[in-house]
């Protein structure tokens, strides 16, 4: 891709367009714990209308968000919209080069709030995939779709 950096996502029209194209979301790092950002925030995206499908090998084989959780990516039986992804930097180029071995891509790679790995997303970005780094999907979602909290 010849300007891939156009694919790096940190505009309020950008994140309205993804949040209001997406229908299905992949939570990488999805937690069982109500207290945990990646419990919560799915649970708030599933409320609001998104499918959600856990990933985490911990609690592969458990429902989470009313979804089977699988243990890897490569585990999913059909493509997401997005991924969402609650692990920490230093693993993002271990899982983008697991997004780009899929069979099928997901229009977004959304790097959680506190999560930026600009190597990891300039790989996504030049395989035509958008990136969000450093930001939460339901803050976004609240702030630019919902008309009350």
């Amino acid at each position: 891709m010849s300007d891939w950096r156009t694919l790096l996502v940190n505009d309020d029209a950008g994140l309205t367009a993804i949040l209001r194209e997406a229908k299905t979301v992949v939570v990488l790092g999805a937690k069982a714990d109500p207290s945990e950002a990646a419990h919560y925030v799915p649970a708030y995206l599933d409320a609001r209308g998104y499918r959600i499908q856990p990933v985490n090998p911990k609690f592969a084989g458990r429902r989470l968000q009313d979804a089977l959780t699988v243990a890897r990516l490569a585990d999913l039986d059909e493509p997401a919209d997005v991924i969402e992804i609650f692990r920490r930097p230093e693993y993002l180029p271990g899982h983008a080069a697991e997004i780009l071995a899929l069979p099928w891509r997901p229009k977004v790679v959304w790097f959680q709030l506190g999560i930026r790995n600009d190597a990891a997303a300039e790989t996504l970005a030049r395989a035509g995939i958008r990136v969000v780094q450093d930001r939460c999907m339901m803050p976004e979602h609240r702030r630019l779709l919902s008309k009350s909290p």
